[in-house]
């Protein structure tokens, strides 16, 4: 689904993805983005943050109420504060105008090919455990102290590369390659909105790590919890 408001770049954006064999719905509006999300529960939602009635941040965080699509939002600025707003609310990634709409469908395709789990009984074989955390990736479902912590695909992704090396101090750049793809092209900070994310619904203070830890000049790496 392509939530844009300029008529012209939402037909742009609509012709490259479709070629690329996309199934692809156009919407205008925020209002009329929420609606339509609900109806046609697509797989990608691009979403511009300047919409009007309302903007990208608020659909977006009505969507994450009832939606777990890849979300990668458009914004024609460069602010970091309002890239940072948006990536919080539950972005999987941005792309800042002028965009090629080429790259934009590259990415995408990389999101795409990411494991999503699968229909059918789910099971726990392989599940990995750091004290009172449990990491499916099979079912990719994430326990804390024995309740279901709701996570994005991302912030699970992010958690599943963690967890499936825990011995390893991950640098931005891995991480960037392990969940966005060799070929994502942007600020590498975009990791540690989605680690922060994490630690949150975690519980986790960042100075004790007990779950993700910070290796100073080097990125990450998971806790022994």
């Amino acid at each position: 689904m392509v939530v844009e408001d300029e008529v012209e770049l939402a037909n742009i954006v609509c012709g490259y993805l479709q070629r690329d064999g996309f199934e692809v719905v156009v919407v205008h509006d925020g209002v009329e983005a929420v609606q339509t999300a609900r109806e046609v529960d697509p797989d990608v939602i691009v979403l511009d943050l300047g919409l009007p009635s309302l903007d990208g941040v608020e659909v977006c965080r009505q969507v994450r109420t009832f939606s777990d699509a890849y979300l990668v939002m458009l914004t024609a600025r460069t602010d970091e504060v309002d890239t940072l707003v948006g990536l919080s609310v539950g972005a999987d990634d941005y792309v800042t105008k002028p965009f090629s709409p080429r790259e934009l469908s590259a990415r995408i395709q990389a999101m795409l090919r990411r494991p999503r789990g699968f229909g059918g009984q789910q099971t726990s074989e392989g599940a990995r455990t750091f004290g009172a955390l449990r990491v499916d990736p099979v079912g990719r479902d994430v326990w804390l102290e024995g309740e279901l912590v709701a996570l994005t695909r991302t912030e699970f992704d992010v958690l599943a590369a963690l967890s499936g090396r825990p011995k390893m101090a991950f640098s931005r750049r891995q991480l960037i390659e392990e969940v966005w793809g060799e070929t994502w092209v942007g600020d590498e900070h975009l990791v540690d909105v989605h680690i922060g994310h994490l630690r949150r619904k975690l519980r986790d203070d960042p100075g004790e790590g007990k779950y993700v830890r910070t290796v100073r000049g080097v990125g990450y790496r998971m806790g022994t919890g």
